[in-house]
């Protein structure tokens, strides 16, 4: 199971934005490549405090994330997800360290050092029937993303010579003062085109059809968004690719109606089944499953059956299908069956007789939402 976020960075979940800054600064500093050359072990804790910095430095990933855990990133790749590498943290997180390590970062870009590309991100919607989200999925989905045109070669940059950075000095009242700034000639890539492969745009990239497998996990709600690292568009060079970003739209089920974990099944009974008792099949999200209604069962009755709802999007079990029995009423009667129920309007069987376990409608409701 993977690591809390907050335990990583050592905050509690009610820490504020800054507090966060601050342990992610102190975390990656002690965990640096420069300060631990040849640690392993440091090496991933540096990018464990750098995934959980990426997910609570940012408003919306930490509401997701405080709402549904790891599953709301991990369920189709996460940001870790085996794609992360030091170009990356140091491209996106570089600022934390200001000058600490020289702006160096022991040749990992950032700060002073080369700054690495990264490919814009590609968003796509995934519509999901209910059992789809309540057994888990894989999708075989056809993206058009970038990638390098075939033959296209690149070159270090002759005005930064590879840096990403151009570097200028002036004077001042203040004296002699330095300023770094990308690189106008490559955009900070550090890399120019040498040869441009067939087809390939003014970056050297071309237009590509691919189909990307997406496993999503069981129990994701609509709206939700998950991450495939490295699937949005390829970066010129030895960039790093962007993500592909899958937005998850529910069907509405024309049986089952969903309540967060919960399902919800309008079970109509007839007059005879209700007074006699009978056993119906019913539709669940993992198939029929038979159920006995008991003689006398009154309308407005909610049968629980645990454990035949969705699961949980943090892994916490499932949630239950509630059957709502409604007992249809006839509404046009031959001459034998009014005679019938003539007879019986005043028979004491048929008078309302409401027991002390009996609950009222709201009571019901009540103990549907406790």
């Amino acid at each position: 199971m993977k690591e809390d976020y907050y335990d990583i960075l050592g905050v509690s979940k009610s820490a504020s934005d800054s507090e966060i800054k601050k342990a992610y600064r102190k975390q990656a500093l002690k965990y640096h490549p420069d300060k631990n050359p040849g640690d392993s072990e440091a090496e991933e804790k540096f990018k464990k405090a750098a995934e959980a910095y990426e997910v609570l430095s940012d408003s919306d990933k930490r509401a997701r994330y405080d709402q549904f855990g790891h599953q709301a990133f991990d369920g189709a790749g996460g940001f870790g997800g085996g794609g992360m590498n030091m170009d990356d943290i140091f491209s996106q997180f570089g600022d934390i360290f200001g000058g600490a390590f020289g702006g160096g970062f022991g040749g990992f870009g950032g700060g002073g050092g080369r700054r690495v590309a990264k490919g814009s991100n590609l968003r796509i919607r995934v519509s999901l029937t209910l059992e789809e989200i309540a057994n888990g999925v894989e999708k075989k989905i056809k993206v058009k993303r970038k990638v390098q045109a075939p033959g296209t070669t690149y070159k270090t940059c002759p005005t930064c010579n590879g840096t990403g950075q151009v570097t200028k000095i002036a004077n001042t009242i203040l004296g002699r003062m330095q300023t770094s700034s990308p690189c106008p000639t490559c955009g900070g890539a550090g890399q120019t085109i040498d040869k441009l492969g067939s087809g390939g745009d003014s970056q050297g990239m071309i237009a590509k059809e691919e189909t990307v497998s997406v496993k999503i996990p069981a129990g994701v709600v609509d709206g939700m968004q998950l991450k495939v690292t490295g699937k949005g568009n390829d970066a010129p060079g030895n960039g790093i690719a962007g993500d592909l970003l899958v937005l998850i739209s529910e069907k509405e089920d024309q049986v089952l109606k969903r309540e967060g974990d919960n399902l919800h099944y309008d079970l109509y009974v007839s007059l005879p089944d209700a007074v006699l008792g009978a056993s119906k099949e019913i539709d669940t999200v993992t198939g029929k499953v038979r159920i006995k209604l008991d003689p006398g069962v009154q309308s407005g009755k909610i049968l629980r059956l645990r454990g035949k709802g969705v699961p949980s999007i943090n892994g916490y079990g499932r949630g239950d299908l509630l059957v709502h029995v409604n007992v249809w009423t006839p509404k046009t009667l031959n001459k034998s069956q009014k005679e019938f129920f003539e007879s019986m309007r005043n028979d004491e069987h048929f008078q309302p007789k409401p027991e002390k376990g009996d609950k009222s409608f709201f009571e019901k409701v009540k103990d549907m939402f406790s």
